[in-house]
């Protein structure tokens, strides 16, 4: 029964990521490809600037200088940018959103009825709201998101090394900081064992963030800042309206089929003997 119960709770998990995705993709069309085809431009600009002199070089030099325009030629696309800011950005959006959907439903499983004597949708929006946070918003922290074509292409790698190990650590960490709370929970109480549990996870993430290395060369220094801080903003609001909807989606899924699996034990248990029945 509790197999069942969980398969199908994934089910509505990664049903509830499509849906959350869907709205993500919305926000993320509207909000967030403005400012990227605003750092696209901005770097096509630059790239034009750093090309002229070489160009007027090229051109005087009166060695081969015919073959100059072909050579400044620009690579053609494999993926024009319409395609790009459709449908590759809903198929990434609603994978993420499924992966994420289905990871989540399986930390609502294993939440529910540990933390706390809450209902599946409370439990629903508590898993979600901590999922945000550490998959999330702690690695923004030490790693904002930065519009493409805007940093050091050399050191893409290791950039994404670097945030997708934020993420690890901030799982790890926030796993450790439940953990710790429910054994001091006995010996404290829950209010003082959660606040204890909570500011062991910030010291911690901040000893992190001095540990690991900034993205010194993230962001070209000549960068609009307004452009970045627009990217940002949008970012953060894809994140939000993606779990939020989540949250509000799984919440009602997950109420229905765990008050239907109830009901379903219910009226399989047993009645109770009646003393008259036991004559």
């Amino acid at each position: 029964m509790y197999a069942s119960t969980v398969r199908g709770l994934l089910v509505r998990g990664m049903l509830a990521g499509l849906i959350a995705g869907l709205f993500a993709f919305a926000v993320a069309y509207v909000v967030g490809e403005p400012p990227v085809r605003g750092s696209i431009a901005v770097e096509e600009a630059t790239a034009a600037k750093e090309a002229a002199p070489a160009a007027g070089h090229a051109g005087h030099g009166g060695h081969g200088g015919g073959d100059a325009p072909a050579a400044a030629e620009e690579e053609e696309e494999l993926v024009s940018r319409p395609v790009q800011s459709t449908v590759g950005l809903a198929t990434g959006v609603l994978v993420y959103g499924v992966a994420l959907g289905g990871i989540a439903s399986l930390a609502f499983s294993f939440a529910l009825n540990r933390v706390g004597r809450f209902s599946p949708r409370a439990t629903a929006a508590l898993t979600s709201g901590g999922a945000f946070a550490l998959v999330y918003l702690v690695p923004f922290l030490k790693y904002p998101a930065t519009p493409p074509a805007v940093g050091n292409p050399d050191t893409i790698g290791q950039r994404t090394t670097l945030f997708f190990l934020m993420i690890l650590l901030s799982v790890l960490l926030g796993v450790g900081a439940i953990i710790l709370g429910r054994r001091l929970a006995p010996r404290l109480g829950n209010w003082n064992a959660t606040l204890t549990a909570g500011a062991g996870f910030v010291v911690a993430t901040a000893l992190a963030f001095l540990v690991l290395p900034d993205n010194a060369d993230a962001v070209k220094p000549e960068f609009p800042a307004a452009l970045l801080w627009e990217f940002r903003v949008a970012s953060i609001a894809v994140q939000v309206v993606l779990w939020a909807v989540f949250a509000i989606v799984f919440g009602v899924l997950a109420q229905r089929l765990l008050a239907t699996r109830t009901d379903t034990v219910s009226a399989e248990a047993p009645a109770p003997r009646t003393a008259s029945a036991l004559g």
